[in-house]
Formats: C-alpha cells, sequence, structure tokens
C-alpha cells in the first residue's frame, strides 16, 4: 500500500526556488506562476508556516522578483539562500532543516520544474522527507517539460498537488477559530486560481 504523507502545519516548510527577475519573460506562464506563490505565501502567514526561498546565482540572474511579497512574511521568512547547485538542498538548507526535527514535509513552488524544482524534490525524498510539488505552481521555460518533470517526481514518491488541495490539506478544520481569515484568503485568490489552472494546466495531461 503506498505511503500516506499528510500535510501538517507544524511539520511542514514551505520551499520558493528560484523565481527571479531575469527569468520574467522566459517562463511560461510566469504572471499566473506568480499569483500562486502569493496565494501560497498568504496561506503561510495564516497557518504561521515557516518559507525558505533559494535564488541561482543572484549576480547574473537577479533577485526574487518583488511582486512577490517576500518582507511581509516576517520571521516565517527563515532565509534567502544564494546558491550555485540546482538543488535547493544546499549546507544551508541542511542546516535551518537540522534545526528543526519536527519537520516532516516539504511543499515545494517554483523554477524551473525540469531543472531545480525536479532535482530539488529528487534530494528532499532521499533526504527522508515527504515533498509535495504544488503543479499551479511549477512552470519551465519550455512547457512541454513540466508533465515528465512531475511525471519524474510522482514515480520518485514524491506528491503532485494544487496549491488549494494542499492549502485545505493544511487548514485540516472549519471549526477552528483561525479558519475565518484562512477562508477570506481563498475567496480573495478564487479568480487568480481559476486563472492561473486554466494557463499553466491547458498542455498538460492528467498525471
Amino acid at each position: 500500500m503506498p505511503a500516506i504523507a499528510k500535510l501538517v502545519p507544524e511539520e511542514t516548510v514551505f520551499f520558493l526556488c528560484d523565481v527571479q527577475t531575469r527569468f520574467k519573460n522566459a517562463i511560461f506562464g510566469f504572471d499566473e506562476l506568480v499569483l500562486t506563490i502569493s496565494k501560497m505565501l498568504k496561506i503561510a502567514k495564516v497557518l504561521e508556516i515557516p518559507v525558505i526561498v533559494t535564488e541561482q546565482n543572484p549576480k547574473g540572474l537577479g533577485s526574487t522578483i518583488p511582486d512577490i511579497d517576500l518582507p511581509s512574511l516576517g520571521p516565517l521568512l527563515l532565509a534567502t539562500i544564494e546558491k550555485g547547485l540546482f538543488s535547493m538542498v544546499t549546507p544551508e538548507v541542511k542546516a535551518l532543516l537540522q534545526e528543526r526535527a519536527q519537520i516532516k514535509s516539504v511543499v515545494l513552488f517554483g523554477i524551473e520544474s525540469h531543472v531545480c524544482v525536479l532535482q530539488s524534490a529528487l534530494d528532499f525524498i532521499e533526504a527522508g522527507y515527504n515533498v509535495h510539488v504544488i503543479a499551479d505552481g511549477v512552470s519551465s521555460c519550455n512547457k512541454e517539460e513540466i508533465p515528465f518533470a512531475l511525471a519524474r517526481i510522482r514515480q520518485s514518491g514524491g506528491y503532485i498537488t494544487t496549491s488549494e488541495s494542499a492549502a485545505f490539506q493544511l487548514q485540516r478544520d472549519a471549526g477552528v477559530p483561525g479558519f475565518k481569515l484562512f477562508s477570506n484568503v481563498i475567496k480573495e485568490e478564487k479568480d487568480n486560481t481559476v486563472r492561473t489552472l486554466q494557463k499553466l494546466f491547458q498542455h498538460r495531461a492528467v498525471l
């Protein structure tokens, strides 16, 4: 029977992979991708989930696009890490996770799906984490690469989900005091969610 890996806020970290300024005009559905990422960061704030950001060679590729409001995370932003590795599993990231032994799940979004996202997912899986990749939160320059990357992650034991599905898994209960804030985010993001799904999933087969 396949393993069941449920998302629990206290055991989860969000990872934002390399959504930098130089990629803006190269990545398929970049604007829609940013909408999903912004939604995930709102969810992080409501549910108090920490976030780790990486930037691939920022001197050449720029910093994280300013449309993504990282300062609003406050102390939930654990680090923004410069890297040369394609994988996000750098020594700095390993150290941050080792300091948080309760972490079991990684929620991964960013670019490119077939390079840095894929290699990060495989390394996190190898390290023993449950990896949940946000299907409407990843993309590539060539859209045809995306379904193959997601299939490869799934074949290796990762979980492919959507931003809204992951958000509701993390929320778990409509009867808790914080649900109204969560519900407000979902309602505010409704049109963006539809726009993003229609753009990013139009060329993808169902996994």
